[in-house]
């Protein structure tokens, strides 16, 4: 499948600095900034600052090093957030919604990460 890849979502309007964002972290390859519409007391979204729409989308095209960078950024957020179990925190979900099905709202990778407060089961069972 051909990912087209949509340079006027918001989040590529952020990377550009057309929007601000409250940051949190970043690196060569990643941004992490504080979610406008918080599900819980920490919530963050992580971004790879290249031009993939989905998790699949970079996990296939994107480079070692943009990987790499990604996942190491992940981890450091939840460490600059005291979430990590490992580390004393109560721990920390990630998210990524990708397509029609999984409710992506923004064509452009973004992971949650959210804390601070007990958040239940993933999903519930359809009526």
């Amino acid at each position: 499948m051909a990912y087209e890849y949509d340079d006027q979502n918001v989040f590529a309007k952020i990377l550009r600095g057309e929007i601000p964002s409250d940051k949190v972290l970043e690196t060569t390859h990643t941004l992490a900034f504080r979610d406008i519409t918080p599900q819980a007391p920490d919530h963050v979204l992580v971004i790879p600052k290249g031009p993939y729409v989905t998790y699949d989308h970079f996990a296939d095209a994107a480079s070692d090093d943009e990987i790499v960078d990604f996942t190491r950024a992940l981890g450091e957020v939840c460490r600059l957030l005291g979430v990590k179990p490992g580390e004393g925190g109560d721990g920390y979900r990630v998210i990524a919604n990708s397509g029609n099905n999984g409710v992506q709202d923004v064509p452009h990778l973004h992971v949650h990460i959210l804390a601070g407060r007990w958040l239940g089961r993933m999903l519930q069972k359809p009526d």
